[in-house]
């Protein structure tokens, strides 16, 4: 029993640090936003509202929606926009029209998270180093210098791993949520009828008072709430239980706390709307809060790029990029990995956020689309997976989903506002992103159908091969095959070249499916071909980690022992060649084939010994 607590409360501990480190930076500018607009006047019944509405906003989206409903959505025990995208579409897999249309809001969605990943550290880390302002106005030329050089540290030290460092996330995270509720405190004990803020009546009254301002402010309200699509994303590594202890423990109060000394301070001092939380801490406190604030911000961009490798990769073998570069940084965890390409390709996005917007109250305006917009799809996916999966009533599911999708639509209208403040910044990452996604993913399915079109059968080439065999030599030939049943170009190429056949050969396909893991009972399907041929299927989830030797090693005592020093592996290495009048326009048939040519090695990803990989090419016109 012991062990069960100790081990609730690490991963307690471990979700404060890295799942709610974005939302738990949202009080360096969210109050300040709102009041800061110019929209919302200085009067008692004013902040009351205001503070009000953030609290009921923090219960409905995250307590109510995410943490009570969504948390249940789970695939297998995994989440995130990619693990509900895969369960909405398997649940409608018999109504075809409605899986492509899931797929395509899905899609978009998980494009969504890149502008999201860019603006996040963006605007934590630049408004964490802006306390700097409040010690001294000398430090202004210096915030932008110090916010790129914290950035290029984090990103640069990402190839080592967060292993070693990871372990400090919860209990610096954890300071972080006491040193924001205990400055809340400090300033609720000057005005402690901020406190009436608590019930909904204060939220109603300013929203029927003031209509349209409480339109406009919608778009500087919803940033109390970024970074809650996080408690979704990781609930595969920490799971729920821990995840909604700290929430309703932990970050609920301390952040309500921080936002009513907030208000509190401004009921005292109007003028300390120009940074209300760094305003809260004495003189004395400036220096050492501006680090701890730096260092959290840091933590939560940390976690945001940790989930844009795993987003990455997750998509990969769903089929919707191709395959880049992954480095495990522990030899102990599989989860941790580095992408080079996504890692500086990141990094290269948030200085030019940076550069372009010059500060946290400009960046606020980028700050909402693509996290409303996300959260919007989210509610549409949750419906459809429990009307389609777990089979509830309409009116149950309506129900459910109804309120959040309501609330979800409001604050996604509002941020629109903010489209050409600078809302289009994240829009044009993701939609950047969506065009690769769907030029890959439609150019694959085109090459398939071209290579399925000149396709040999596999079973009337081999007897035709054996009426008069070649030389067969001793080891293990593995020839990679997009279709099971077809001759691979890269045994034709040897046969041709070489005019040897191995002594056993197996024709091996590796299917990716929407689910997060296929276990290793699950892993293969063998079938004889006879000759001592093999057709062989791997299964892989889209957040297990490839390895084809450590698979077919499950082959031993199936009828075929394979021997790692002896086995080769014969790859089909093909050259893509756009052409006029094809499946998709000309600009995308180039971007396809630059992509398809740049794509990481298949033996790379599927982790090939290096010294027993052979490629052949091969020329496809698509």
């Amino acid at each position: 029993m012991a062990k069960t607590q100790t081990s609730l409360g690490a991963l307690t501990l471990g979700a404060i640090g890295v799942v709610y480190g974005d939302i738990g930076t949202s009080v360096l500018y969210a109050l300040k936003e709102v009041f800061g607009s110019g929209h919302v006047p200085f009067t008692h019944g004013n902040v009351l509202g205001v503070l009000s509405i953030l609290f009921w906003t923090l219960t409905v989206i995250i307590s109510l929606k995410y943490v009570t409903l969504v948390l249940r959505a789970d695939n297998n025990g995994e989440g995130g926009l990619v693990a509900m995208l895969a369960l909405a579409s398997q649940s409608v897999k018999d109504k075809p029209k409605l899986r492509r249309v899931l797929l395509f809001v899905g899609v978009f969605g998980t494009c969504l998270f890149y502008g999201d990943g860019v603006i996040t550290p963006a605007i934590s880390v630049l408004s964490a180093v802006e306390g700097l302002e409040v010690v001294s106005h000398t430090f202004k030329k210096a915030v932008i210098p110090l916010t790129l050089l914290i950035l290029f540290g984090l990103f640069a030290v990402q190839k080592r791993g967060t292993a070693d460092i990871g372990k400090f996330f919860g209990p610096i995270t954890l300071i972080w949520f006491a040193s924001i509720a205990v400055l809340g405190l400090s300033q609720i004990v000057n005005h402690p009828e901020v406190l009436w803020a608590l019930s909904p009546h204060h939220a109603a009254r300013f929203i029927w008072a003031n209509p349209l301002t409480t339109f406009l402010i919608l778009g500087a309200v919803v940033l109390c709430v970024t970074g809650g699509e996080a408690l979704y994303a990781d609930m595969g590594h920490f799971g729920k239980k821990p995840i909604r202890l700290a929430w309703f423990s932990i970050v609920m109060p301390c952040l309500t706390l921080n936002y009513f000394g907030q208000g509190a301070l401004l009921l005292s001092d109007a003028s300390a709307v120009k940074n209300p939380f760094f305003n809260m801490a004495p003189d004395w406190a400036l220096i050492p809060l501006v680090v701890l604030a730096t260092m959290a911000t840091v933590i939560a961009s940390q976690a945001l790029i940790t989930g844009a490798f795993s987003v990455t990769k997750q998509v990969i073998q769903l089929g919707y990029l191709p395959r880049f570069q992954v480095l495990h940084t522990s030899v102990k965890e599989t989860g941790q990995i580095y992408m080079p390409f996504v890692n500086w390709g990141l990094f290269v996005l948030i200085v030019l956020a940076v550069v372009l917007f010059k500060s946290s109250s400009n960046l606020a305006a980028a700050y909402g689309i693509a996290v409303t917009l996300d959260m919007l799809i989210t509610t549409i996916l949750t419906f459809f997976v429990i009307r389609f999966a777990w089979h509830y009533p309409l009116p149950l599911c309506i129900a459910a989903t109804g309120l959040f999708f309501v609330v979800d639509l409001a604050f996604f209208t509002s941020n629109m506002i903010k489209l050409v403040d600078g809302g289009w910044f994240p829009l044009l990452i993701a939609g950047g992103v969506f065009v690769l996604m769907l030029t890959w993913k439609d150019g694959r399915r085109l090459l398939n159908q071209k290579l399925k079109v000149d396709a040999i059968d596999l079973s009337s080439f081999l007897e035709a091969v054996f009426v008069s065999p070649p030389t067969r030599v001793m080891g293990t030939a593995v020839f990679l095959t997009a279709e099971p049943g077809t001759v691979p170009n890269a045994m034709l190429h040897n046969l041709k070249h070489n005019k040897v056949l191995h002594e056993i050969n197996l024709f091996v396909t590796v299917r990716n499916h929407e689910v997060p893991w296929i276990g290793m009972d699950k892993r293969l399907s063998i079938e004889s071909l006879g000759h001592d041929c093999w057709q062989v299927i791997v299964n892989y989830g889209f957040k297990n980690d490839p390895d084809l030797p450590k698979a077919l090693l499950h082959m031993r005592g199936r009828g075929c022992d394979l021997e790692p020093m002896t086995t080769s592996y014969f790859l089909s290495r093909d050259i893509v060649t756009p052409t006029v009048g094809g499946g998709m326009a000309q600009w995308r048939e180039k971007l396809f084939s630059q992509m398809h040519h740049n794509a990481s090695a298949a033996a790379e990803f599927l982790n090939l010994p290096s010294n027993a990989v052979v490629e052949l090419g091969s020329k496809i016109e698509i």
